[in-house]
């Protein structure tokens, strides 16, 4: 029996050298070529529980975060979508699926096509 359930993939810009603007940027760059995937079925930021008193810079998403939720027969090809975009930054993965979880973190290029290969197995098999 096929599986049918979402899996979820959650990116988070992890990389050092950046302040919060530039992973903002960079989630929302990612963000928006997202929304044109046909694959993806949803992609939303993810809302800070605990935004800090005041905060309406950021309208109070997680900073360089996104999150994607996409069929288990289109996570490979999002995956491969992923390592496309993402090759050379740094960046946490996170893959929720068939409720278990698999974390991946990748700073660098071959890091990268490590995760994304963990991640398309983990999602498969």
């Amino acid at each position: 029996m096929a599986n049918t359930s979402n899996v979820k993939l959650t990116i988070a810009f992890t990389d050092l050298d950046w302040d919060d603007e530039e992973r903002e940027t960079e989630a929302q760059r990612l963000l928006a070529e997202m929304f044109e995937l046909d694959e993806v079925e949803n992609v939303y930021r993810p809302l800070d529980p605990h935004p800090p008193e005041g905060n309406k810079a950021l309208g109070g998403f997680l900073v360089g975060l996104l999150t994607a939720e996409v069929s288990a027969g289109n996570a490979k090809k999002l995956c491969g979508f992923l390592g496309d975009r993402l090759s050379g930054k740094s960046i946490e993965l996170e893959v929720e699926a068939n409720g278990r979880k698999l974390k991946v973190k990748a700073n660098s290029r071959e890091e990268l096509a490590a995760a994304v290969e963990a991640a398309q197995k983990f999602v498969t098999g």
